[in-house]
């Protein structure tokens, strides 16, 4: 499998991205400068790294999502191809309008940087195929704006058209205010598009796959990628 890593001035998780695709997953990763206007040859999957690219200066993700490099993604997401955002990607996707909503400051207003557990609420994604629906799993959050909102219609739309991926919840699968830790609307964590090619996260799953560094609670993320493209 191919995947590009897009990486724009201040992302500072394209490394874990190409550690978790390359290394751990032994995928063929190429790393991709914002200026770029096309994505490498056979790209099977883009992964939009977490950071803080251009400063977070105007929104998160809106200068970003103006890079050359995006209109090929957008091109690669309308052709059915994968895409992933994790954390600063998620926001970079929401800015470009591959994704519906925005990520605000967090409810506290300080940055989070801590474990929480998800439930997986669709295992029916290319993203998530290797996984049970419910099923819950730890990783790794770090951000100042996580925040997802959108407006309540749209919401309503999101919510009964399956296009809630994971939501934060309790180590038991608990869902409910006290288990969201940036006051995400609907304890919301991560969504995908109507197509269900491309989905947006906050959490890290990339930060969680190495058993050298870590727990490994992210990898059930990959090896779905994984299965999804065995079977095609």
């Amino acid at each position: 499998m191919r995947v590009a890593v897009p990486i724009f001035p201040g992302s500072n998780c394209d490394h874990d991205a190409l550690h978790a695709c390359g290394t751990v997953m032994g995928w063929d990763t190429l790393p991709v400068w914002h200026q770029e206007t096309r994505l490498p040859e056979n790209t099977e999957l883009v992964f939009v790294p977490g950071g803080f690219s251009y400063g977070d200066y105007l929104r998160c993700g809106a200068i970003a999502a103006l890079a050359p490099i995006m209109a090929d993604v957008k091109r690669h997401a309308d052709n059915g191809g994968l895409v992933l955002g994790v954390c600063n990607g998620f926001q970079i996707l929401c800015e470009a309008q591959l994704l519906p909503g925005a990520l605000l400051r967090n409810e506290s207003l300080r940055f989070i940087h801590a474990d929480v557990h998800l439930r997986v609420e669709r295992a029916d994604l290319p993203f998530t195929r290797a996984m049970r629906a419910g099923e819950v799993f730890r990783v790794p959050i770090a951000h100042a704006e996580g925040n997802f909102t959108l407006d309540p219609a749209d919401l309503a739309d999101l919510e009964a058209r399956g296009g809630v991926a994971f939501r934060y919840c309790s180590a038991q699968g608990e869902i409910g205010e006290t288990h969201v830790p940036n006051g995400a609307m609907n304890g919301i964590a991560g969504i995908v598009n109507v197509r269900g090619n491309v989905l947006g996260m906050m959490p890290h799953p990339e930060r969680a796959v190495d058993p050298k560094l870590g727990p490994t609670g992210g990898l059930g993320v990959f090896r779905s990628l994984e299965a999804a493209f065995a079977k095609a």
